[in-house]
């Protein structure tokens, strides 16, 4: 039942007048004065780095994470729109205090989990949040960590927060992992099944494999490949047949799901463990009504729907042959995640305006999110791309291949070592 408020007149209440911050200490001081002395000024000509042009209405958007292009679909936002009507905002609180089999959460829970080929699933307020309380929750302080070197932050930030030893591992280098676990024994393996920073696909069934032989834990952050990889959507990890052998999937549900959430897949008796484990999602409210039922009408447009995935598909597959055509450095990754690493935040900016001047609108990647260095501007491609913009968005890349100064590229400078060297390409980091 809704609840209908008598009219109204707001009343209009008096302006404070801003006063001035306090000064910050020394330390403190520094911190701030060297980012705006040494990025903004120095690195960045005193510009933002991500302020750009304003995109016209004509524009090729390629910097969200809607891969599905379920942002608007109708049936999400309707389900959105009638758990607002019927339940507000909820029971603000954390998930800690709902423990009973029938809470809507719960449900959707089980729901997800039968969907990935789980035991059970976790919904957290957001991927970051399931990262970090996941390795917080595993690892203690002894516990060696091997970690993708591309990985997602928040698994880093995982384990930062267990104060766990941090074990990088070369991107994509199953030799150089089990090297590692030998030298310093059994522990977790963190890795990406695509990797946000460059498109690449994780060998996950080698990478298994180690684990499995040395008895370690294997954790897996699907966020760029549940809903979009799989028959239904399921990710490669049970689109692998890999279920059995990953003791955790992780996922930002941002991507393909267009959902501000979280998931982790695990077995019955860790679920009631985490929940009194992870500090990050035991000091944090629980989702809202419209965001579960978001989360569940995005779960059925994404296994109904199977178009949109086999578009996704066919749009990368485009894309990818005519910028390996036109001599553009992507041949790193795979998937539509497009990464155009040129390497200073400078460079990476001069970039990104000639693509904006040609209506092409994508995101630039910096530290913290890349190297230092190892700047990009990634294009992220979308089922809602027809052939008409796929063929603007080569047609534009054409147009800048000369222009972009591809041979000075960080990416291009790396693909030419390893043409002379090809045993490196196992190392790439």
């Amino acid at each position: 039942m809704s609840i209908s408020f008598p009219s109204v007149v707001t009343p209009s209440f008096p302006q404070l007048r801003p006063a001035p911050a306090p000064e910050l200490p020394e330390f403190a001081r520094q911190r701030v004065e060297r980012f705006h002395n040494e990025r903004v000024q120095a690195g960045w000509g005193g510009r933002h780095i991500l302020r750009g042009l304003r995109p016209g209405a004509d524009a090729l958007h390629l910097q969200s994470n809607d891969y599905l292009a379920l942002a608007r679909h109708p049936d999400i936002v309707e389900a959105q729109h009638a758990a607002l009507d019927a339940a507000g905002n909820g029971a603000m609180m954390s998930s800690l205090f709902m423990q009973q089999d029938d809470d809507p959460l719960h449900l959707l829970e089980r729901e997800l989990a039968l969907a990935l080929g789980s035991e059970e699933t976790i919904l957290c307020q957001s991927g970051y949040v399931a990262n970090v309380g996941l390795v917080q929750s595993l690892a203690g302080e002894r516990t060696p960590v091997y970690i993708d070197m591309l990985a997602h932050t928040s698994l880093w930030e995982g384990i930062r927060a267990a104060g766990a030893q941090a074990v990088p591992v070369y991107h994509n280098d199953p030799e150089y992992l089990e090297r590692q676990v030998l030298r310093h024994g059994p522990g977790i393996v963190l890795v990406d099944s695509v990797y946000s920073t460059n498109g690449s696909l994780c060998p996950l069934t080698e990478f298994a494999a180690i684990t499995q032989r040395h008895g370690c834990i294997f954790v897996v952050d699907e966020s760029h490949s549940l809903g979009t990889h799989g028959v239904h959507g399921e990710g490669l990890v049970a689109s692998l047949g890999l279920g059995d052998r990953v003791h955790f999937v992780t996922a930002s549900l941002a991507k393909a799901y267009c959902s501000r959430a979280g998931l982790i897949s695990c077995s019955r008796r860790f679920k009631p463990y985490f929940a009194f484990e992870s500090l990050p999602a035991i000091f944090s409210s629980a989702l809202l009504p419209q965001e579960l039922a978001s989360i569940d009408a995005a779960h059925r447009v994404i296994q109904r729907e199977g178009w949109r995935r086999a578009r996704l598909q066919h749009v990368t597959r485009r894309v990818r042959e005519s910028l390996l055509e036109l001599g553009y450095p992507i041949r790193e990754g795979s998937e539509q995640i497009i990464a155009l690493e040129v390497g200073s935040e400078a460079a990476v900016m001069r970039v990104r305006d000639q693509f904006e001047a040609e209506n092409v609108f994508g995101a630039i990647f910096c530290a913290p999110a890349t190297a230092k260095n190892r700047a990009l501007l990634r294009l992220t491609l979308h089922a809602g791309l027809d052939d008409a913009a796929v063929a603007r968005l080569v047609d534009a890349c054409a147009r800048l291949r000369d222009k972009v100064g591809l041979d000075e590229w960080s990416a291009t400078r790396r693909e030419r070592r390893h043409a002379a060297k090809p045993e490196l390409l196992a190392g790439v980091a």
